[in-house]
């Protein structure tokens, strides 16, 4: 049932971001992620976004809606919503980074973070390719921020293809 209710919402957020903003980057990541607690258990993830044009661009600076989900090989799944960022350097090179609440469903209580909220924060390095598409490396953590008794969180790092359309 956590995992029907996860992709719904899911939906309804990627919904309501190719509504309020034109969408035009998607990005799939594939990478290993790591829970910081013991018991849990980690491995393969999966991971689905769809990025907003930005609302805000500043030089080579610019900020955007993105919708996430992920999969774990655990089971485990979390979908959220949030801001996106870029920083374009020279020759094709550029930073990102993202900061996205939302809902985490753990495959087993050994596997829970503290709570169902959850806020996932990523940092990657990536380039350009000639096709405009981009590819980078990125790590995430999932974390409830402290506003659970227990925190535990889980980093993940990820290869991620970024295709603009």
């Amino acid at each position: 049932m956590k995992r029907i209710l996860a992709i719904t919402m899911l939906f309804a957020s990627l919904a309501g971001l190719s509504t309020s903003a034109a969408a035009t980057d998607w990005v799939l990541g594939i990478g290993s992620s790591h829970f910081n607690r013991n018991g849990a258990t980690g491995g393969s993830i999966l991971s689905a976004e769809l990025h907003s044009d930005p609302f805000f661009t500043r030089g080579r600076f610019s900020l955007g809606f993105a919708g996430v989900a992920t999969l774990h090989s655990s089971g485990d799944v979390f979908v959220g919503a949030g801001l996106s960022a870029l920083y374009d350097f020279h020759s094709h090179w550029f930073l990102e980074g993202s900061v996205a609440p939302g809902y985490f469903a753990a495959s087993r209580s050994a596997n829970s973070l503290g709570s169902a909220f959850e806020i996932r924060s990523l940092l990657g390095l990536g380039h350009e390719l000639d096709s405009g598409d981009r590819v980078s490396l990125a790590v995430t953590h999932k974390s409830n921020a402290g506003t659970s008794r227990r925190n535990p969180g889980v980093n993940s790092v990820l290869l991620r293809y970024r295709h603009r359309f």
